[in-house]
């Protein structure tokens, strides 16, 4: 089906693009049959360096599994906070007010601007020196800090962009029945931007969860990464041990863009909900009503113009 931005490809388009697909894959057979021969030349492959992950729990219970549980307890700690303070810091900057519009810009675009790793360190090195947060408590404190910070101010910038995507007669129609615009914001704007931003806002969600690696490489937070830098220092498998790892995070990410597809279908499907479903003795009411009213006598026509 022809659209805009895209045009049925012809039989000559099908065919170039059925050649293109298949050299593609055939370049991408050659690539992953140079990497194993590459992994088996290594030894990378030989089965004592994956055993750990399947025949001895130690490696899970012990490393694997609690740094997976940092992971997630960072990036819950990250999503709970960041997510209210960018759709407050968002809403900010649409307000009419310019002593709350500029503030809210100023921040977002400078929170936006540095790289989350360098407030990560910057925090650490805060909460190290101004507070009385034990050395063993201040990691987790400063990944949080580094990624609520960044993540709320591009979350920000999300939720301003779904509003302002909305078609600018909800704005006027709220206003023409006497809706202010803070009933028109959290009554009409935001419950139709949601889905509009759903996709935008999980994607950041996926950033959040990846960037607690961070924190373990720098911070020494113990986190899955660095939580696999002591398996493999004990078991002399870190190739295997960075695949291991990169899959828990894949099926990680997986679930959540999983639940956000899942919740943005759920949304769409009930708004398009139009009404109440009538039933047959409601239908059998109505009809009855509708021949009395045709059985009513009408006034006769006189021709004129009332």
């Amino acid at each position: 089906m022809s659209s805009v931005l895209y045009d049925t490809p012809g039989p000559r388009a099908k065919r170039r693009n059925l050649l293109y697909s298949v050299v593609f894959l055939l370049l991408l057979a050659l690539l992953l049959w140079w990497v194993w021969g590459v992994l088996s030349d290594k030894g990378q492959l030989d089965w004592v360096k994956w055993s750990p992950f399947f025949t001895q729990s130690l490696s899970w219970t012990t490393y694997l599994l609690p740094g997976l549980g940092n992971t997630l307890k960072a990036a819950a700690l990250s999503m709970v906070i960041a997510l209210p303070l960018g759709a407050f810091f968002g809403i900010a900057r649409l307000s009419d007010h310019r002593w709350v519009r500029v503030p809210a810009a100023v921040v977002v675009e400078f929170f936006r601007a540095i790289p989350v790793l360098l407030l990560m360190v910057f925090a650490n090195q805060l909460y190290s020196e101004s507070t009385d947060i034990s050395s063993d408590s201040r990691p987790l404190y400063a990944v949080v800090t580094g990624l609520v910070l960044y993540n709320a101010s591009v979350l920000a910038e999300v939720v301003r962009a779904g509003i302002l995507a909305l078609p600018k007669g909800q704005t006027e129609a709220a206003q023409a029945i006497g809706l202010r615009k803070g009933q028109t914001m959290v009554s009409i704007l935001l419950p139709q931007a949601v889905t509009t931003m759903l996709p935008a806002i999980v994607s950041q969600l996926v950033v959040i969860v990846k960037d607690t690696a961070l924190g373990g490489a720098i911070l020494g937070f113990p986190e899955l990464l660095d939580a696999r830098k002591t398996l493999a220092a004990n078991y002399a498998n870190v190739i295997p041990s960075f695949i291991i790892v990169a899959l828990v995070f894949i099926v990680l990410n997986l679930l959540l863009t999983t639940l956000a597809s899942w919740l943005e279908g759920r949304l769409r499907r009930s708004k398009r909900s139009t009404g109440a479903v009538l039933g047959a003795d409601a239908v059998t009411e109505l009809n009855a009503v509708g021949e009395a009213q045709d059985a009513l006598p009408r006034p006769p026509r006189t021709g004129k113009v009332p």
